[in-house]
């Protein structure tokens, strides 16, 4: 009865840690890859997105893509990358598939090489994590921002 007991405690134990583990991989990684652009805190880039798809473009040592960069995407873009091998547009049973107008963290190299091809989306800079400034210069990302404010 003894061992069934700590079995339990066990699995009750193992269950809870998987509950809470996303929040736990969400908080490993130092304040600097949860940062904007402008060194601030990172916006919401839109629900569902981002490698941890919590809304935001965090990134982590798990995040091999580097998903950094909250673009508005555009069917430009989205013909372009489909080309490339990445088709974001077909849902699948796991992923809804984007239309022109919705917001999405794409990876830093896909959208650099996207602005060099001359298909690059709008950006959210405020969304836009500092990791993407390993990619693309932050003069070029203010050149496709949204709002088109002055920063």
């Amino acid at each position: 009865m003894e061992n069934k007991f700590k079995f339990q405690l066990l699995i009750l134990y193992l269950s809870i840690f998987i509950l809470i583990f996303p929040n736990i991989a969400n908080t490993m990684y130092s304040d600097h890859v949860n940062k904007n652009i402008f060194d601030n805190n990172l916006e919401l880039c839109t629900n569902g997105t981002g490698f941890y798809r919590n809304g935001y473009c965090k990134t982590g040592d798990d995040d091999l893509g580097t998903h950094v960069v909250c673009a508005q995407v555009n069917q430009k873009f989205l013909s372009y990358t489909k080309s490339k091998g990445n088709d974001l547009s077909t849902p699948t049973s796991y992923f809804p598939g984007l239309k022109p107008g919705d917001y999405w963290c794409l990876c830093g190299y896909r959208f650099e090489q996207a602005r060099k091809d001359g298909f690059a989306p709008k950006v959210k800079l405020e969304a836009t994590n500092i990791k993407a400034l390993q990619f693309t210069p932050l003069e070029e990302l203010k050149n496709y921002s949204i709002n088109n404010k002055e920063f």
